[in-house]
């Protein structure tokens, strides 16, 4: 790959993951003005039964409530996070993984957001969830954590099907073994017939029209 088209696929996964990343974090922090500015915090509203219900509580841990009181360790946690990938996002030349990187820096900043300015306090903040789901999860969470959750899903399928962020495909081990005993084979059959040749004359020279079987003797 050249240098030029190097950079044209650098800049179009970089767009990628900034346009999912940015959408994620809008969607987030939009659902949660939503939520605050029109439900009192502890009520719930069915909405498909108890298939989805809308539960206003406000988590001072991690996603899904899970490690509370321990806030500004996560704060921390999703301030590396964040920089970790923006640093990163330059390496990524497949659009899978900018759409998996994308959801993940979304999703943190949406929490990360929430915990630096949010109550009580600037990196104490607690995350606000509304999404409950009984019948899938006891928890209590929101459209960052989904973006989190999808992103991790979909590296796991990326990771299996073995595509590098890098756009590329590992090879199959078993093909790889597979191709080299061929060439193995091709190699040992080449020099048999080198020793055949060797040691019958005739051979060489039925095999070789320019070598003449009758020619005499100097």
């Amino acid at each position: 790959m050249t240098t030029r088209s190097t950079d044209t696929a650098t800049r179009r996964t970089l767009l990628v993951l900034a346009v999912v990343a940015v959408s994620a974090l809008v969607l987030d922090q939009l659902s949660k003005y939503l939520v605050v500015s029109s439900m009192t915090e502890g009520e719930r509203i069915p909405v498909l039964g108890e298939f989805l219900v809308l539960f206003y509580v406000r988590n001072p841990g991690a996603a899904f409530s899970f490690a509370e009181g321990a806030t500004w360790i996560f704060s921390l946690l999703a301030a590396a996070v964040s920089i970790t990938i923006i640093v990163l996002a330059r390496r990524i030349r497949s659009k899978l993984w900018a759409v998996v990187f994308g959801l993940l820096l979304g999703g943190v900043l949406g929490n990360l957001t929430d915990r630096l300015f949010r109550e009580p306090s600037f990196g104490l903040g607690h995350v606000v969830d509304f999404i409950s789901t009984p019948w899938m999860l006891p928890a209590i969470y929101n459209v960052a954590d989904i973006a989190i959750v999808v992103s991790m899903a979909i590296f796991i399928l990326l990771t299996i099907l073995g595509v590098g962020i890098d756009g590329t495909r590992a090879k199959n081990s078993d093909d790889a073994e597979v191709g080299t005993g061929n060439a193995d084979d091709v190699t040992e059959g080449d020099d048999a017939a080198s020793d055949r040749r060797d040691r019958n004359p005739a051979t060489t020279s039925a095999t070789d029209p320019s070598v003449d079987p009758q020619e005499p003797k100097a």
